[in-house]
């Protein structure tokens, strides 16, 4: 399984303007709604939040994974979003959150759903890709360097 895969550059927000974990995640799901008319925007951003309640998902070294699942999707849908200011979004070593992966599954998913995390967090653990992610400057750009990382697993 390739991220690249689940998203498009169309779901990469390479600005966020969110200042609050709960703003970062409606972004996000804006975003998602413009592209996927079968998600319901409320019902995704309940979703999240009641899973940011159980523990949140901000794992440290700038990094969180929101992910939550829904009925009408039948596939994954990966958004990405980028904060160059860092927002609080509660993690485990109380830093700013700078990149941020949103995973949808459909509400029936579970060995699927998993992996993606599993595969996204690999990725993340590299601190050079972290560091070429924060350094692009466009959708394209950080779906490009998402790619080739994609490639070396």
């Amino acid at each position: 399984m390739k991220i690249t895969e689940l998203m498009n550059k169309d779901l990469i927000i390479p600005m966020l303007v969110a200042k609050t974990k709960k703003e970062a995640l409606k972004e996000l799901v804006d975003c998602v709604v413009k592209k996927e008319s079968k998600v319901d925007s409320t019902e995704l951003l309940r979703v999240l939040l009641e899973r940011e309640e159980l523990g949140s998902t901000g794992i440290g070294d700038g990094i969180a994974i929101p992910h939550g699942k829904i009925k009408r999707i039948e596939n994954l849908i990966v958004s990405f979003g980028r904060s160059p200011d860092g927002v609080d979004f509660q993690s485990m070593d109380g830093k700013p959150t700078h990149i941020i992966f949103l995973l949808i599954a459909p509400e029936n998913s579970a060995g699927i759903h998993l992996k993606a995390l599993a595969r996204i967090s690999r990725l993340l653990k590299d601190s050079a890709f972290r560091r070429n992610i924060m350094g692009a400057s466009t959708s394209q750009e950080i779906y490009d360097i998402i790619a080739q990382e994609d490639e070396k697993y």
